[in-house]
């Protein structure tokens, strides 16, 4: 393998990219100078008011005892204010938004007769005698490109020669990501099953009768009055969707668990033609699943891992092209894929910038909505052409960056957009090059990747981002509540393994042939 590892770098490689950021001096003081003016104001009125008030003692302590006479004397009146006191307060209690906290998460880690390496993967494709040569050598160019490493996973119906692809498999598929990522997410936080009172599934191509939800209400024997809904359809940031409609069910379900079960399933949505713009999906997508356990219950804030701060969802489907970017249709010999449009990354860009200007006045520091704000009004106010707009420096407002791992193309994109270097991009390229695209699922794996090196400390915030079709793109924000020990979740899928990253991915890494392979052999 010619990607090789590397070892966590020290602080003073900081400045390349290889560590947490650190702003420049003048931003820190810019920053701190702008965070800290509303206490300074705030402790100059409070000396005025200080000042005023102690000229004012006698006259206010005359002005005190004359309205204790008028409540003594007038009962009802002082019965009322307080009883209109408690209403306001129980009031506001009652409507406040529950905090909705992460106990855990686990994340499916399929058997090594799963692994597919780029030699098998070439082999099963020639072999599978429904590619021409063209085709072939296509995918042997994006497979080089990818970003993938030699340790991803399949199923075992694309794997088996021949391949076998039908019902049957596909929901042994469904079955063994889902029920292990669920075996293991119950059992990292002890919950019983029939606890849970809300289930949340999301597979965007597989979607059998009875429903996956259903499938997880018989295999867990859930209870009878247990709200389960299954999304499809959505694509890889169905995700992000699901924990959003936890989340606004947790607010109606009182003392309640959801679960969230995120996943794609390959069987069945294997591409059998010949059309380029379908089989780059047989390239890039994987194995995978991840299961979310949530709660509502104050009680379990203190052995919560994350609480869930924000949930921005953003659509831009109205438009044409963005619509059919990612569109499932028929080839011309009538078989069935998902077509991804060469518009792909120009739409995502745009549906990056409308959800972050949705996102940022709710995370962004202060400092750095002045900055954005003066930039806009100098070129749309002033008209100032020659000031370029300012791309908020999200660094300021997130320590950790999940960015769906849908391609290296897809995370260029992002690291260029948001200006972020190769250490915030470090779990998502991982989790591209370990896992592949595991659809929505591998926000969760980067968040895994995260943990496992020990880098998640209470009080630090994660943004995890995600694009799918329609066209969407969904952004989740959490605070950790606890620090994260490396090494302390044996059922983290990067358990024993993680010492192997971050590691060197070439920009192009070639397949063996099959003379290589014998020599070799």
């Amino acid at each position: 393998m010619s990607a090789t590892a590397t070892q966590e770098t020290a602080p003073a490689a900081d400045a390349a990219g290889a560590g947490p950021y650190r702003p420049g001096k003048m931003k820190l003081l810019y920053h701190h100078a702008i965070s800290n003016a509303p206490y300074l104001v705030l402790a100059a009125a409070a000396a005025a008011v200080a000042l005023r008030a102690s000229r004012l003692a006698r006259t206010r302590a005359d002005d005190l005892a004359a309205a204790r006479e008028l409540l003594a004397s007038n009962l009802p009146l002082a019965v009322a204010l307080l009883a209109a006191a408690v209403v306001l307060a129980t009031a506001y209690l009652m409507r406040r938004p529950r905090p909705v906290y992460l106990l855990d998460f686990a994340c499916y880690k399929p058997g090594p007769e799963h692994v597919v390496t780029r030699e098998t993967f070439m082999a099963q494709s020639a072999a599978a005698g429904a590619f021409t040569g063209d085709s072939l050598a296509f995918q042997r160019k994006i497979l080089e490109r990818s970003g993938l490493g030699q340790g991803t996973y399949f199923p075992a119906a694309v794997l088996n020669s021949p391949p076998n692809p039908c019902m049957a498999e596909a929901r042994r598929e469904a079955e063994q990501v889902m029920f292990g990522a669920i075996d293991a997410v119950l059992a990292k936080t002890g919950v019983r099953a029939r606890d849970i009172g809300v289930v949340v599934v999301n597979c965007s191509l597989f979607n059998p009768t009875p429903s996956l939800s259903a499938m997880i209400v018989n295999h867990y024997k859930l209870r009878g009055n247990v709200a389960t809904y299954n999304l499809g359809g959505m694509g890889c940031s169905a995700g992000l969707i699901s924990i959003d409609l936890a989340k606004q069910l947790l607010q109606v379900h009182r003392n309640s668990y959801a679960l969230v079960v995120s996943m794609e399933n390959i069987t069945l949505n294997w591409y059998w033609g010949n059309n380029r713009s379908m089989l780059v999906s047989n390239c890039l997508f994987r194995m995978g699943g991840a299961a979310i356990l949530l709660s509502n219950r104050g009680g379990d804030r203190r052995r919560a891992k994350y609480q869930l701060l924000h949930t921005v969802r953003t659509h831009s489907g109205a438009a044409d092209r963005a619509y059919r970017c990612v569109f499932q249709e028929e080839d011309d010999a009538a078989g069935v894929g998902v077509a991804l449009s060469k518009d792909l990354m120009a739409v995502a860009g745009e549906a990056l910038r409308t959800n972050i200007t949705t996102l940022g006045p709710l995370v962004l520091p202060m400092s750095e909505q002045i900055l954005f704000l003066a930039s806009l009004v100098a070129r749309r106010v002033f008209g100032l052409a020659g000031v370029r707009p300012y791309i908020p420096d999200f660094k300021m407002a997130f320590d950790h960056f999940c960015i769906h791992a849908g391609g290296r193309a897809v995370l260029d994109t992002i690291e260029k957009n948001l200006g972020l270097g190769a250490w915030h991009m470090e779990p998502s390229r991982m989790t591209l090059y370990r896992w592949g695209n595991t659809s929505s699922s591998s926000l969760w794996y980067e968040l895994a990747y995260a943990e496992a090196k020990g880098r998640v400390r209470r009080g630090q915030t994660a943004w995890q981002i995600a694009f799918g079709s329609g066209f969407k793109c969904n952004s989740a924000v959490w605070r950790a509540l606890r620090t994260v020990e490396p090494g302390a979740d044996e059922r983290n899928p990067w358990a024993g393994e993680i010492h192997n990253f971050p590691v060197e991915v070439p920009k192009v890494e070639a397949v063996a042939t099959a003379t290589a392979d014998a020599a070799s052999s």
